[in-house]
């Protein structure tokens, strides 16, 4: 789950050119904004009140947004205008939409709010307002904060868009527990502002208040900017024990709040599932280089684990788990190093080696007795390699777990399915998350590791008396330090005593807690009517009912679905909550709008329409702009492609292959140009960008890669020797730039038509093209020959040589001797080529090449040779063009 948030971003402007005085800048003035927020025992009941009035002497439009957290529901909404009220109605999704459509049919301006978007919601709807007109909006929302890593936070976005007469947040806090700490920060804050921040805080109550006077909000002495444009966090946390948990009883319904301090940790058992298919190229697998560098760093020296790399082939870096002692930390993080992005995703194959690891391991007793085993699946695609049916992957999965480790999978961008990841999860006891393409994704990954790399109780079961009744989940697979286990339900009501029992398996000892809880005593302390809203255990009980509703229907077969899903809206209808079920009509003087509420799975293929803020708000519908509609996601198992589909769409669908860039996919090979020359002597004679001598004969295969300029290129990965070799095409389609990576010794060379630089054990060493030189080091000897090659010969005898290459223009050409000796695992654009490659189906000048299950068409070709110094020379080969 993200942060829990609390989000305001309210915006009025006039859609219209104005033709009022420049002292107008917005006619559509707010002179009102009251955020009131009452958070009582986690559930938290805002209010947003903004009172606009239109300045000008003609009708303007007023635009009100309110960014909210996606956990959270909307539960009331209003319109005054000038004295006349227009409500929300909450009703049916399908009811609120065939009342819109009908609305369009008409001709009535009508419109769909949605919203989505990373961590936030926008609600948007806009009002036409008369001349001297007022309009009241109030919006009312409600969530159950969730804890993560110790603590709560509320986040209050701030963006007015202009000076506000009267603005006012106030949070009260009310934790009978007693509140352990409060803290708050803001982004925008200033000396001057700090004075408008009040806090006070007792043991259970807390108000925090922010109230800037009109003067203080100026972004400078007279200007009519305003500073207000940022966050404005608070964060905190309550008193815990040992015991077992609070208890609060309101109105005949109790919530109970566990989460024991101080507890021991279990030793993990954790399989990184790494995603390193083509779509993953480029930031992506960079960023999740960098997380997992970290998270390595932060296994305990008791866990134990493994990493499982993936494209179209599957790969385990060590064959069992291995004890995360510091030496075997940092040889994994050599390894990580290496792992660049190529290739299909087999996605299907990748989990079932990880499930097959743990087994191996927990047969063998190689894991400790007590412990957690898990996985940690991280991908950006479909599966398009081996298994591609999603329905039949997650029943693999879920076959063969078998329920004993939980599986978490994180869903990298929006090309991403979150609802088969999502499904997957939850079959086998773990959670779904997207971690969206910013430039802290690798925070997001290492966030997420860190909230379940602690677990402390497994089996968890509360009981309750057998009279208590529409309990919500009351058993737990696992619960992590920082995190908490939250359970409501209804008292009978003649029930004086209510008794709580908790089992669950710590490590090394069974906990038993007991404790009884006098009724009446517990209905006392929330008679202080200011800090709590109604009935509010009553509905944190529904709201929690329907969130594990939901969630259930997500992996409960059809019938199950549609009962749970009943059961859900039933409720939401109930209790006035906008949830996936439900939408509110909002009417106005001229038309009808519809807020609903969406899934994350309805982010998905949508990337380029999110923004990277990480909020987004579709526009409304109307009738004059009904053909405005989102693409429709796309087949389960076909990768998304970038441009015109290709020439022959069979090659793309049967392709392990599919190399990416800027989050697009693309398969090589797959469009071509014709295969027959009619005149090989009419055609000019070029060098190839790469030359792959064949083992038997003197037949080579001669490479030309169309793709993107400065663009990073997989050129060759073996993991078991420990080589990685990337490439750049510059703009005359020619490599000018070369980094060789080897893991032992670990060393990296960056070759450019300008210099060689060797990094080395944290020095830095520098050869030139224009002298000879050697360089002899244990495992690699490194040679230069003026102006004419670099020679690198590793211990396995596989020698990679780059030509200098001077005419027509400088360029480098890099081939390699001995590539027999690569090992099964090679991979990569040059790399493929070393690996289980023959021909098929020779015919003349043609024939098709099959390199590690990829086809490609060849034909036979004359190319300049740049392995030997005459241009003169050259080569007769099989030419095969990637097209990427």
């Amino acid at each position: 789950m993200e942060w829990p948030v609390f989000v305001v971003c309210l915006v009025f402007n006039s859609l219209a050119v104005s033709a009022e005085p420049a002292v107008y800048k917005n006619p559509i003035e707010i002179y009102s904004l009251h955020v009131d927020c009452k958070v009582t025992s986690r559930f938290a009941h805002t209010v947003i009140t903004s009172r606009v009035v239109n300045r000008a002497n003609e009708s303007k439009e007023a635009l009100f947004e309110v960014e909210l957290p996606k956990t959270a529901f909307i539960t009331d909404f209003s319109m005054t205008i000038d004295g006349v009220s227009y409500p929300g109605i909450i009703k049916e999704k399908k009811s609120a939409q065939d009342q819109y459509d009908a609305a369009v049919s008409r001709g009535q301006s009508a419109g769909l709010v949605k919203s989505a978007g990373r961590k936030l919601e926008q609600f948007h709807v806009s009002v036409n307002v008369a001349p001297a007109a007022k309009v009241n909006f109030e919006l009312i929302y409600e969530e159950l904060l969730k804890r993560k890593l110790g603590k709560y936070e509320l986040l209050i976005k701030v963006k007015p868009k202009q000076l506000v007469n009267h603005f006012q947040i106030d949070t009260h806090i009310f934790e009978p527990q007693g509140i352990r700490f409060l803290e708050s920060q803001s982004t925008f804050m200033t000396n001057e502002l700090n004075d408008a921040l009040t806090k006070t805080q007792g043991d259970t109550k807390a108000h925090i208040s922010f109230k800037p006077t009109i003067n203080q909000q100026r972004k400078n002495p007279g200007s009519e900017e305003t500073l207000l444009d940022g966050d404005f966090v608070i964060r905190y946390d309550v008193n815990r024990s040992l015991a077992a948990g609070d208890v609060q009883i309101v109105n005949g319904y109790f919530v109970h709040y566990f989460a024991p301090n101080q507890m021991p940790a279990f030793p993990k058992n954790v399989i990184f599932v790494i995603d390193k298919s083509g779509s993953m190229s480029g930031k992506k697998i960079q960023q999740t280089r960098e997380a997992l560098e970290k998270i390595l760093e932060d296994l305990y020296p008791e866990d134990h684990f493994n990493l499982v790399v993936f494209s179209a082939r599957v790969a385990e870096w060590q064959p069992v788990l291995l004890k995360a002692t510091e030496e075997n930390v940092e040889r994994a993080k050599q390894y990580v190093r290496t792992i660049f992005a190529q290739g299909g995703t087999n996605i299907n194959g990748a989990l079932l080696t990880a499930m097959h690891s743990l087994d191996k391991a927990t047969s063998a007793e190689i894991l400790p007795e007590e412990s957690v085993s898990m996985i940690m699946l991280l991908t950006d695609g479909q599966p398009t390699v081996g298994e591609t049916d999603i329905a039949k992957i997650q029943e693999n999965i879920k076959g063969a777990n078998n329920g004993k480790y939980f599986l978490y999978c994180l869903g990298f961008g929006f090309d991403v399915s979150y609802s088969f990841l999502e499904k997957m999860a939850l079959d086998n006891g773990g959670i779904a998350r997207r971690i969206y393409e910013d430039s802290d994704a690798a925070l997001q990954l290492q966030g997420f590791y860190q909230e379940v790399a602690t677990p402390i109780l497994k089996g968890i079961e509360m009981k309750y008396p057998d009279h208590v009744q529409e309990i919500t989940q009351n058993t737990f697979n696992v619960l992590f330090d920082g995190s908490e286990i939250v359970v409501a339900g209804k008292l009978d009501n003649d029930i004086e005593v209510f008794p709580v029992n908790i089992k669950a398996q710590a490590n090394g000892f069974n906990l038993t807690l007991q404790k009884d809880e006098n009724v009446m005593e517990k209905e006392q302390v929330f008679q202080d009517l200011k800090y709590i809203f109604g009935k509010f255990t009553e509905r944190l009980w529904a709201y929690l009912t329907i969130q594990q509703l939901l969630e259930k229907s997500v992996s409960a077969k059809e019938q199950e679905q549609k009962s749970l899903e009943a059961q859900a809206l039933n409720l939401s209808l109930k209790f006035s909550f906008v949830t996936p079920l439900t939408s509110m009509v909002v009417t106005k003087p001229d038309a009808q709008e519809v807020a609903n509420k969406p899934t994350e799975a309805d982010n998905e293929s949508f990337e380029d329409d999110i923004p990277q803020s990480g909020a987004m708000m579709y526009q409304l519908q109307s009738s004059r702009s009904r053909s405005s509609k989102r693409p429709a996601s796309r087949p389960h198992g076909q990768p998304g492609l970038s441009g015109p589909p290709p020439e022959n769409p069979s090659h793309h669908m049967a392709s392990p292959y599919d190399y990416s860039y800027g989050g697009k996919h693309f398969v090589p090979g797959m469009r071509l140009s014709s295969p027959l020359r009619k005149n090989a002597n009419s055609v000019r004679i070029s060098h190839p960008h790469f030359i792959v001598q064949l083992p038997r004969g003197n037949d080579a295969i001669c490479l030309e890669v169309n793709g993107q300029s400065q663009t990073p290129l997989n050129l060759l990965s073996d993991p078991v020797k420990g080589i990685q070799v990337t490439g750049k095409l510059e703009t005359r389609k020619h490599f000018e730039q070369f980094e060789i990576v080897y893991q032992k010794p670990d060393v990296r060379i960056d070759v450019s038509t300008q210099e060689i630089v060797l990094h080395l054990n944290g020095n830095t060493a520098l050869l030139s093209w224009k002298s000879n030189a050697t360089f002899p080091m244990t495992g690699l000897n490194i040679a230069v020959e003026e102006e004419k090659s670099l020679s690198l010969m590793g211990a396995d005898n596989i020698s990679i040589k780059i030509s200098y290459v001077r005419l027509p223009e400088r360029f480098l050409g890099l081939y390699i001797t001995d590539g027999a000796n690569f090992s099964e695992q090679v991979t990569g654009l040059l790399g493929q080529f070393y690996s289980n490659t023959h021909f098929e189906g020779k015919h003349g000048d043609a024939s098709t090449i099959i390199a590690q299950g990829q086809r490609h068409m060849s034909t036979r070709q004359n190319k300049k040779d740049y392995r030997v110094e005459s241009s003169a020379d050259n080569l007769s080969c099989w030419l095969v063009k990637l097209k990427l």
